[in-house]
């Protein structure tokens, strides 16, 4: 995949919406994202896991998308989680206190029980 370039993928897992990312994130291609989870948001579906095995690269306008949406998806009973980054980008998490503000596993499944437990 080209610089400046990012697939979104959008699957359902019963009420989980999973989103993979693939390519780069960043300011000429933030919007894309933007508008997978508004759709997701406006389609009431609050749970959210974000697969990052493909992710290339992610900027502070990635990043920026991420917290665009966080309070809106908790006040709905919903979150947004994290899998499959790569060691760069799970260090970069790291330094920004992402790891602080959002569930990073390496394990789909865990992130996904871990919605379900919470529901109950």
């Amino acid at each position: 995949m080209k610089e400046n370039e990012i697939t979104i993928i959008t699957s359902k897992d019963d009420d989980i919406s999973i989103l993979q990312i693939i390519g780069f994130l960043d300011a000429h291609t933030a919007s894309s994202l933007e508008n997978a989870i508004e759709k997701l948001i406006n389609e009431d579906n609050f749970k959210i896991i974000c697969d990052c095995t493909e992710l290339e690269y992610i900027s502070s306008a990635g990043f920026g998308v991420f917290m665009e949406f966080i309070e809106e998806l908790r006040a709905n009973g919903g979150d947004l989680k994290f899998t499959g980054l790569n060691p760069k980008l799970k260090n970069l998490f790291e330094l920004l206190g992402f790891n602080v503000l959002f569930e990073i596993e390496d394990d789909i499944k865990k992130l996904k029980s871990d919605f379900t437990k919470k529901a109950k």
